[in-house]
């Protein structure tokens, strides 16, 4: 990490999206890094902590199973669209409480949850560990807060506490 270039991995990750969003030309390349560079810097003011990572294996086992749910999630959502009305659903909100602390570990839990399609995270109180969850179709709000609680979180606190 240098003072002209705070967040390599960051500029050059914004640099590749932009050309992929775009055509790559030289224009579309000079465009990018005059928008990525700057963005990097701005991101180097908000000194946000260095995420630790403990257990490496732990990522594979969580990249699998998040693959995996967003693939079911994905057809169950598929399936309650194309039926239209024939298929009775219900939609509610499940709370769950978690003992996950680590704020990069929350933040990669939000966006499992937000990927997986028919679950949206709405919100989250720190001083509870309370984790309040949208889910289209809600058959049982006990298997949802197992799936969260016995699934996602003993993998993220595995990686990351």
């Amino acid at each position: 990490m240098s003072r002209v270039l705070p967040y390599p991995l960051l500029t050059a990750g914004l640099i590749l999206m932009w050309l992929l969003l775009n055509a790559f030309t030289p224009g579309h390349l000079i465009l990018g890094t005059l928008l990525a560079v700057p963005a990097s810097l701005a991101m180097a003011q908000l000194h946000p902590a260095k995420p630790r990572l403990h257990n490496w294996r732990a990522i594979a086992r969580l990249a699998g199973v998040v693959i995996h749910d967003i693939a079911v999630s994905n057809i169950s959502v598929a399936r309650i669209m194309f039926s239209g009305a024939r298929l009775p659903r219900t939609s509610g909100f499940v709370a769950v409480t978690l003992d996950l602390q680590d704020p990069t570990a929350l933040a990669l839990l939000a966006w499992i949850i937000n990927n997986a399609p028919g679950t949206a995270w709405v919100e989250y109180r720190a001083a509870t560990g309370r984790l309040l969850v949208h889910v289209l179709d809600l058959k049982d709000d006990q298997d949802w807060a197992e799936i969260i609680k016995n699934r996602y979180e003993p993998l993220l606190m595995e990686i990351f506490e």
